[in-house]
């Protein structure tokens, strides 16, 4: 399970991005509330300091239960940026947010001036907070704030490879969840928010949606556009991960391992080149690629078995933490600095770690409940503790860079209610109107995945693969071949007639 940088692309204990933290930002209102053209929705201006101007912010209420669409209802925050030249407008663009997790109404602050710039008017452009995200109706479970900080979140083996503290922590939260949840998050499933987009067609007086998908946000388009195939125009799904119907979160989860592997090799590489040395920031961490390989994972076994106290009073630099730290900062190469900085003050006895704010503090209560909702509402996980053991330590052995992580307990084991539905699966019955584009090397949803997803599409969709790493690539991480692909799409509709590669 964003993906727009900030700490946060997405949700994440699924790596799909830390879109949550993200998901816990509002957009304030000012100005005049009114009805309009946009199907009964009240807009407000709600425009931020570097984001699009014209941007309005509304509510629309939703089933809480589709199956009782009379019965009590939930709000979703929705947002829009109303295309600027009337005349070329051909209809509505959806940005739909990565996570679980991810707000959509921050994501349409941040990107919307780009997206704006590339469309030309040619589009509204539109997003929301899926249920349980930002300004829409939450829930709480109520969590311990040791138990809601990213590193915790993710399943980090002790350091012998013990799972021991991660099944105790996984059965409390989900205790926590039972007790405090209610109906509300219950409610918290990927089919849900694909229904509440719907809705959100219909309340915009739209025949027909296109869209920009981004990380977990591509499944949940993948999804609509098998549920609704004819009302998809134009659509993109950018970084991608496998849609297996049978496993969903699990797969993305466990994929993670392998991904790593796929994307290290990158800031090795930079992290070993010599130009480093010819900078002078001490940011060349190795001779060659190997030595930063072999460093990174010796560092986190000390760490695991010494924590270095960090800037932040009672959060120690852990193992775990700095793999987190890797597994955020590796979305893109911006932050390879950043990184070797961390991996410099952990070797440097006289020096102290800053943490950054996404390891620093505890993740909202709010935030955390969706996160682990929809992963664990969305399809049923073993409950066999020995068995989560015995796969993370084979996990550990052959990917040591997560050290088993991505195989370890959740919550979900001991998740105390049934998925209420099947996951969809996702077939090349419909349009062909899907345009997929994907980093060779995503850190996040791997390559190996999105193939899955385009195997899934058929002859639905063309991939552009773009040669470099990263997670996130249209306006983002990619590259002007990569844009320019995506662009003339949503644009013009005119689509690569077979699949296609972007050199970086």
């Amino acid at each position: 399970m964003t993906t727009y940088r900030k700490i946060s692309q997405t949700g994440l204990l699924l790596a799909l991005s830390a879109a949550a933290v993200a998901g816990s930002l509002t957009v304030g209102g000012t100005g005049v509330a009114r009805a309009d053209e946009g199907g009964g929705v009240a807009w407000r201006a709600c425009a931020q300091a570097g984001g699009p101007e014209g941007q309005e912010c509304g509510e629309l209420e939703v089933p809480l239960d589709y199956r009782k669409p009379g019965g009590k209802q939930v709000t979703l925050a929705v947002s829009r940026v109303r295309s600027e030249r009337p005349e070329a407008r051909r209809g509505v663009l959806l940005m739909i947010p990565g996570g679980p997790g991810g707000s959509g109404v921050q994501a349409l602050a941040r990107k919307g001036k780009a997206l704006q710039a590339e469309m030309d008017g040619a589009y509204d452009i539109v997003s929301f907070d899926p249920r349980g995200v930002g300004g829409s109706t939450t829930a709480s479970c109520g969590l311990d704030a040791d138990d809601r900080y990213m590193a915790s979140l993710r399943s980090w083996p002790g350091a012998d490879g013990g799972i021991g503290a991660n099944v105790d922590r996984s059965r409390r939260m989900a205790e926590a969840c039972e007790e405090n949840g209610g109906a509300v998050l219950r409610s918290f499933t990927s089919a849900n928010e694909v229904r509440d987009i719907e809705r959100f067609r219909q309340a915009l007086g739209e025949e027909k949606l296109s869209a920009w998908g981004s990380s977990y946000g591509t499944y949940i388009g993948a999804v609509y556009a098998q549920k609704y195939p004819n009302r998809t125009d134009r659509w993109v799904l950018d970084s991608s991960g496998d849609p297996d119907h049978t496993r969903v979160e699990q797969g993305w989860m466990a994929n993670t391992s392998r991904a790593m592997e796929d994307r290290f090799p990158d800031f090795a590489a930079w992290a070993a080149d010599p130009a480093r040395d010819a900078e002078g920031d001490g940011l060349r961490l190795g001779e060659h690629a190997h030595d930063v390989r072999e460093l990174y994972l010796e560092l986190a076994a000390r760490l695991d078995r010494e924590p270095k106290e960090s800037t932040t009073e009672g959060n120690p630099l852990t193992g775990g933490m700095l793999r987190q730290a890797f597994l955020n900062g590796l979305y893109s190469d911006a932050s390879f600095p950043q990184l070797a900085r961390l991996v410099r003050a952990a070797q440097d006895p006289a020096a102290t770690p800053v943490l950054s704010p996404d390891l620093a503090q505890p993740l909202r209560d709010e935030d955390v409940t969706v996160m682990v909702a929809v992963i664990c509402n969305d399809v049923r996980w073993s409950t066999s503790v020995s068995g989560y053991a015995r796969a993370t330590k084979a996990d550990r052995a052959r990917y040591p860079l997560t050290a088993g992580m991505p195989q370890n307990v959740l919550p979900c084991a001991f998740w105390k209610s049934d998925p209420v539905e099947k996951p969809t699966r996702i077939t090349d019955e419909g349009p062909s109107n899907v345009l997929m584009i994907q980093s060779l090397r995503d850190p996040s949803t791997p390559y190996f995945g999105a193939l899955k997803m385009r195997e899934a599409l058929g002859d639905r969709a063309r991939l552009v693969s773009v040669d470099q790493g990263g997670h996130g690539m249209y306006l983002g991480n990619g590259n002007a071949c990569g844009n320019s692909k995506v662009t003339t799409f949503l644009k013009t509709g005119e689509r690569p007639e077979r699949d296609v590669y972007c050199a970086s």
